[in-house]
């Protein structure tokens, strides 16, 4: 229980970065939408989606790798140095062809007047990737306090920096433009820039945030080990092929429905499923912080006696946690959270994309708890396979469902929503099958199947009872989550007492 209890807390201290820059980040949408027109900020969500690709491919891996030979190897700094060095080197690489190459580049993604946008990614890119191993150098020390303070100057400045370029300068030229602020605003600021300043901004706090790594990059003994270098690479090489699957898995979805929807559509539906998709937002902050902290703590544990008791007791509690989130998520989601989170009503229209994108999600929490086995076996070949897998049903089902006419209006983004809950829990399920071959633990699929079940038939009732009168909904709606918590202490009870 020492054990749980600390990745318990290490979740909690990941989990204030990714939560609050997750709130943040989402309060700068309305800004986007009320800033830029559809198109423009069409834009920005392409430039994004092909990042999220292209960082997995430059850092290859590395990340898990890092964690895997920090564990086995003796000279722990000869780990930490290789992997850096590595990074740097491949960065460089990428930044110098791409810089050299931008125009062609921004020809070919179909942005040929704007190959700035090209030039900067490729700094926030290469900036970002070598910035990873210091990160993970911190999580494998075990001090999630400085990993989210330096997570947390990165999110603030970003967000600072959007709201002085698109909102504080306008304003300021628009009300005072011969004063002090304003003159200074003048040398600056260029008023015919958009979507540029949201780029600049994370330019300058990817810079500053490998700035504020330069204690770890420091530790850097500039010498990198051949040997060493060949095995990372050969235990990495399956993890490159399974993060660009699981990216096709994350963001294809997005970039499908702009290219294959009609035209005079495209970006309302684009709109209508991302603001949908962000109200997943409680899931997907967990899921994150969780990972961040269980990674390295699965390879540490790995060494104990007790390690597959502990990886199977952590799985119920993450069950149970996940299925709280999908259940407080879908009974206060009507009254609650949408009218927060999304103001506009007509993106209300998509409501019914929820609850399946929350339960995808859910499926790809469970999939990163039971993806320790082919990383503690080093059969991290399994895991490209997986995704692969994954990555092949997200593509088929999204050609076969996106597609929208007169008289299939059900398509469009449910059928992106529909793909992304079948892949991950196919991803879910084979996985489990696969891993008690080559590393048997002993889930309690009861449980897991117990708890998911109370949740989702919860929801159910919720959606077939509903009140008129909002004050009786939510009284309603709090009987079932009263129910559900009392379910769960009444089982766990027996458990719950080794925690004090």
């Amino acid at each position: 229980m020492t054990a749980i209890k600390r990745l318990a807390g290490q979740t909690a201290i990941y989990g204030i970065p990714s939560v609050l820059g997750r709130i943040l980040g989402y309060l700068l949408v309305p800004l986007y939408t009320y800033v830029f027109r559809p198109g423009d900020y069409g834009t920005v969500n392409v430039f994004y989606a092909y990042t999220s690709f292209l960082m997995v491919i430059l850092t290859y891996g590395m990340e898990t790798t890092f964690f895997r030979f920090n564990e086995h190897e003796k000279d722990r700094d000869k780990v930490f140095s290789t992997a850096m060095i590595s990074l740097i080197i491949s960065s460089a690489l990428f930044l110098v062809v791409v810089l050299f190459f931008a125009e062609d580049v921004a020809r070919w993604i179909d942005y040929t007047d704007h190959p700035e946008y090209v030039r900067w990614f490729a700094w926030i890119l290469a900036l970002d990737a070598m910035a990873a191993i210091p990160f993970a150098y911190l999580r494998a020390q075990n001090r999630p306090a400085r990993f989210a303070w330096v997570k947390m100057t990165n999110i603030t400045l970003n967000i600072l920096l959007n709201l002085f370029f698109l909102v504080l300068c306008p304003f300021v030229l628009r009300h005072y433009p011969d004063g002090f602020f304003g003159r200074f605003i003048t040398c600056i600021y260029r008023p015919h820039w958009g979507i540029e300043y949201i780029f600049i901004s994370n330019l300058a706090a990817s810079s500053i945030t490998l700035i504020m790594l330069t204690p770890q990059i420091s530790g850097v003994k500039w010498k990198i080990n051949p040997e060493l270098w060949k095995k990372m690479l050969f235990y990495a090489f399956p993890l490159l092929f399974a993060g660009m699957a699981g990216i096709v898995n994350e963001t294809f979805d997005r970039l499908l429905l702009r290219y294959l929807l009609p035209k005079d559509i495209a970006s309302y539906q684009v709109g209508i499923y991302t603001a949908c998709y962000k109200i997943s937002i409680l899931m997907t902050i967990f899921i994150q912080a969780y990972k961040y902290a269980a990674e390295p703590f699965f390879f540490a544990q790995a060494k104990e006696k007790d390690a597959k008791e502990v990886y199977a007791k952590i799985m119920d509690y993450f069950i149970i946690i996940v299925s709280l989130i999908f259940l407080v998520t879908m009974l206060y989601l009507d009254d609650f959270i949408l009218p927060m989170l999304v103001r506009r009503k007509e993106y209300w229209a998509g409501r019914g994309v929820i609850p399946v994108l929350m339960m995808a999600n859910l499926f790809l929490g469970v999939y990163y708890n039971l993806s320790i086995w082919y990383k503690l076996t080093a059969k991290t070949s399994w895991g490209a396979w997986l995704s692969l897998i994954g990555a092949v049903i997200t593509l088929v089902l999204n050609f076969w469902w996106i597609p929208l006419s007169s008289e299939h209006l059900i398509y469009s983004y449910y059928g992106s929503a529909w793909a992304t809950f079948i892949c991950y829990g196919s991803m879910m399920i084979l996985s489990y099958l696969i891993g008690q071959k080559y590393f048997p633990v002993k889930y309690n699929l009861i449980k897991f199947a117990g708890y998911l079940g109370l949740s989702v038939l919860l929801y159910v009732i919720s959606s077939i009872i509903k009140p008129d009168l909002s004050i009786l909904r939510i009284g309603f709606h709090s009987i079932l989550l009263l129910i559900f918590l009392g379910i769960v202490y009444l089982v766990e009870k027996p458990r719950l007492l080794t925690f004090r």
